[in-house]
């Protein structure tokens, strides 16, 4: 499908005749998010590096840079910048990238063409692929045989490919599923063979070297063997060092000269420099040492080459460990992502909507409106709803909801959920990242990308660390080795084998090499991404991180009352006639015709009465509708049968110049009592009666809001609904504080009185009319079921609709930051301590020296320890009151 220009269609337009006038040209900006991933980062200075590099890329609106996902996350203008200058980018401050996606609304497959493949085919395939409705754009690559489609899944689908290229090659092509290519995790585990591979082969040269300096040297026998001269003073030992630590330094270590290299040529420093400038010291020294052995008859050469190899080789060993945890903080992603089936079973109907045929296919061959198969116990292929049969589906993957789902006709499932006992036959809605399980894995990623506010602090003290950690570690080797000069400690301090300057070079290197930002930087994000994973797989799904942060903090829960305290199915229990000028029938035609428009669960209740009134008739006509109003958070006005109709509460009323009746005010006094609402129904400015609604509370309401209280969490309902009603329900789940009769805007200013007032708060609710709160408050959270307005609007979404999600999310948020700060109060009291350790300042006292390889032992621990804090939240088990509650997920028809 090609895409016109403006101009281009004005001028073929001229061309025919006719005069043009450019009325509105659309949408000047399209702006999407694209997902890369970056190959080479260690430390927070490369990642800041690439972020301000992204930056500064004209049509980028924001980029974010996650060292712990080793991911870039950028809003971009695609008629400004385009993904692959995003890429050329990236690679210009020298690190590799890979697209992940682009951000676009079109689905992509990617086929496989065995057979003859010449230009002339090529282009055939091309140009008829590119000639079907839906398809935006065709690449094939003739070496791989591979064709890339990008389209829209309402027009096309992949079995339209490849049908087409199968026509085109007349029997000589044929067309499949390319092999699934795992992306991000195989990368991810190809740098983790990498540096496997380097940990070994480093260890195989460095393991002599170690022996033959700390082992050999008090063996006598092996020790004169070792110190046989060469070439005047050097001996076997140091020519034997120097052979097998030069390939560990310059091959096994070369990745953090190239680091080195791209942070310095970038303007600034980051923890490869530091291991680059410790162990160039300690192994060019050595060099130093050994060539003027060798050149003279009387020194002895010292040599450090143990501590550059064992440095790297433990720094190697730390960096695959860190690599090995990090990965498992993505678990919770892979494994949604590996919840949809390889096959399913697609079924083919005849004219009388019978089963013809029955086929086992690939599931990224499924289109739109397809029909599935699913069999008991295995997992449903695609999202969709049942055509056919019933059943249990354990839906806890997706929701957290441990208990099997009763699922019929007409009900929706969600792909990769698994079908427990009955068949069902399944017409599908949603295809490749249109379906539930994409976005919920899209949710995750970006809450897992977004950097909490508390990772400001980390990222203002890596700016400087590196720079910080070089001046002290000369001031260190400046100053012991000064000492040493001018006699100023006891030279009983020097051991044996080494002079002043030889300490104060160890002193030296050591406080290089200790010192660790990579633990502060992961402190957060780590833990970030670890929490985000586990609230997914409890139902509770967090949008981003500085959500995370502020739920810790929320004392104060704002909740809506319809579909969020209650259940949102709300039923007519009773009618009231305050006027008999029409039959029940009649009054509820009118009534039902102008609901109809409505998407307000007690609209759809009214409806539905009506409906039943004359027999369940689904598709029945209603008359016609003029002038249709809805008042948000009062009722809805309108014209039927020429008629002015008024329905909603008494506020409504009053606004509209109708006065209440005692008889009608009665009624809606006894209905507040039964905590149920009336609805007052007026025609031609008379009130002619009152619908009584009942929405039953929510299973366990009343224990969560006790639970909450416990949690020095306070309640408050703000509704528009009546005061009556609301008071009754308040006081039946402990809820003291109530603001009824609200539009939505005085629901957004109450939220705001209370942040105003210091305190953080959280909104619970589920209508387009808690839009307004959502995004005005500390914390939205959204009930899944609710609406798509108030899903977007909120930072939180709990899944399964139950409010004891509520407390789960609290509670997570509480510790997962309670894990961040530990990680904090290790990695600042790490760098803290073991610097000062490292630079001798327990030497005079204890005569304790950390040697270089150990120094460098302990900064890879530190990193590895960080990453292993934040995995214990993998273990995150709600709290057991929860276990007490009866609340079951709320499932809307």
């Amino acid at each position: 499908m090609k895409i016109l220009e403006v101009e281009q269609i004005r001028e073929a337009m001229e061309e025919v005749g006719f005069s043009t006038t450019l009325l509105h040209e659309g949408i000047k900006e399209s702006i999407l998010i694209c997902r890369l991933q970056i190959k080479g980062m260690t430390c927070t200075t490369c990642s800041t590096t690439v972020e301000s590099a992204l930056n500064c890329v004209p049509g980028v609106k924001k980029a974010i840079v996650a060292l712990a996902t080793d991911e870039a996350e950028i809003c971009y203008d695609l008629q400004i910048v385009t993904p692959h200058q995003l890429i050329d980018a990236i690679e210009e401050v020298g690190f590799e990238t890979i697209l992940i996606s682009t951000g676009e609304g079109k689905t992509q497959v990617h086929l496989k063409i065995d057979g003859p493949l010449d230009e002339r085919s090529v282009g055939m395939v091309k140009s008829s692929l590119e000639a079907l409705n839906g398809v935006t754009e065709v690449n094939i690559d003739p070496v791989l045989q591979k064709v890339t489609i990008s389209y829209l899944p309402d027009q096309a689908g992949p079995r339209n490919f490849i049908e087409v290229i199968e026509l085109v090659g007349t029997g000589q092509l044929i067309a499949s599923v390319y092999p699934e290519e795992h992306g991000r995790e195989q990368n991810r585990e190809e740098e983790i063979q990498q540096y496997f591979h380097s940990l070994i082969w480093s260890l195989i040269f460095t393991v002599p070297v170690f022996l033959t300096s700390m082992v050999f040297m008090y063996i006598p026998w092996t020790k004169r063997g070792l110190g046989k001269k060469v070439v005047n003073m050097l001996t076997i030992g140091e020519l034997l060092r120097w052979i097998l630590a030069t390939p560990v330094q310059f091959i096994f270590g070369r990745r953090f000269y190239v680091g080195s290299y791209k942070a310095l040529k970038n303007g600034s420093a980051n923890m490869d420099v530091l291991i680059a400038l410790g162990t160039n010291t300690a192994y060019f020294y050595s060099i130093y040492s050994s060539i003027r052995a060798a050149t003279s008859k009387e020194i002895k050469g010292t040599d450090f080459f143990e501590t550059s190899s064992m440095l790297i080789s433990f720094i190697l060993l730390g960096k695959y460990l860190e690599m090995l945890a990090k990965g498992k903080t993505l678990a919770a992603i892979e494994k949604l992502m590996n919840l949809t089936p390889d096959t399913a079973t697609l079924l083919s109907y005849d004219n009388e909507n019978n089963v013809v045929n029955e086929m086992e296919i690939d599931t990224r061959l499924i289109q739109k409106n397809d029909v599935i198969k699913v069999l008991p116990g295995v997992k449903v292929a695609s999202d969709g709803f049942i055509i056919w049969g019933q059943s249990h589906v354990n839906e806890s993957m997706i929701t957290g909801e441990s208990r099997p789902v009763a699922k019929g006709e007409g009900d929706t499932v969600i792909g990769g959920t698994v079908n427990e006992n009955g068949v069902l036959h399944v017409r599908v809605t949603n295809v490749g990242s249109e379906s539930a399980l994409s976005q919920i894995v899209r949710l995750v990623e970006s809450a897992q990308m977004a950097k909490a506010p508390i990772q400001k602090f980390a990222d203002q003290i890596s700016k400087f660390f590196v720079p910080l950690v070089i001046a002290i570690a000369f001031v260190t080797w400046l100053a012991w080795f000064l000492a040493g000069k001018f006699n100023t400690f006891p030279k009983s301090w020097i051991p044996s084998s080494m002079d002043s300057f030889q300490l104060a070079l160890q002193f030296g290197i050591s406080t290089v090499v200790i010192a660790c930002p990579c633990a502060l930087v992961l402190a957060t994000p780590t833990a970030v991404m670890v929490a985000t994973g586990v609230g997914a797989s409890q139902g509770v799904l967090i949008k981003e991180g500085q959500a995370l942060e502020s739920t810790h903090k929320v004392n104060c829960i704002v909740f809506d009352k319809t579909g969020t305290l209650t259940t949102g199915r709300a039923r007519v229990v009773r009618t009231k006639l305050v006027r008999k000028i029409m039959a029940l029938s009649e009054f509820y035609e009118m009534v039902a015709t102008a609901e109809v428009n409505s998407e307000h669960p007690v609209a759809k209740a009214i409806v539905d009465y009506a409906k039943s009134l004359r027999g369940g008739e689904e598709n029945h006509i209603w008359p016609e509708v003029h002038d249709f109003v809805s008042v948000t958070g009062r009722g809805i006005k309108a014209i039927v049968r020429n008629k002015s109709i008024i329905i909603g509460n008494k506020t409504l009323m009053v606004e509209s110049g109708i006065t209440i009746s005692k008889e009608a005010s009665e009624i809606l006094d006894e209905s507040e009592q039964m905590i149920e609402t009336g609805i007052i129904v007026a025609i031609n400015q008379e009130i002619v009666g009152i619908i009584e609604i009942s929405d039953p509370l929510k299973p366990g309401a009343k224990e969560v809001i006790s639970l909450l209280k416990s949690m020095k969490v306070e309640s408050i309902m703000v509704t528009g609904d009546n005061w009556g009603t609301a008071n009754a329900i308040a006081r039946g789940i402990g809820i003291e504080n109530v603001v009824a009769e609200a539009k939505p805007e005085q629901k957004a200013e109450k939220v705001k009185e209370l942040r105003m007032q210091g305190k953080i708060v959280a909104m619970v609710g589920d209508g387009i009319n808690d839009w307004p709160a959502l995004i005005s408050s500390d914390v939205g959270m959204a009930i899944g079921a609710g609406t798509d307005i108030a899903i977007e609007a909120a930072d939180i979404v709990l899944m399964k609709s139950n409010l004891e999600d509520i407390i789960t999310a609290i509670d997570l948020s509480r510790k997962a930051f309670f894990r961040i700060r530990m990680n904090y109060v290790w990695a600042l009291g790490y760098n803290i301590i073991c610097i000062p350790i490292a630079a001798g300042a327990l030497f005079p006292f204890t005569g304790f020296r950390l040697p270089p390889w150990l120094a460098g032992a302990a900064m890879a621990a530190s990193s590895v320890t960080v990453v292993c804090s934040s995995l214990l939240l993998r273990y995150y088990k709600r709290p057991k009151k929860l276990d007490m509650l009866e609340c079951s997920e709320v499932k809307i028809h």
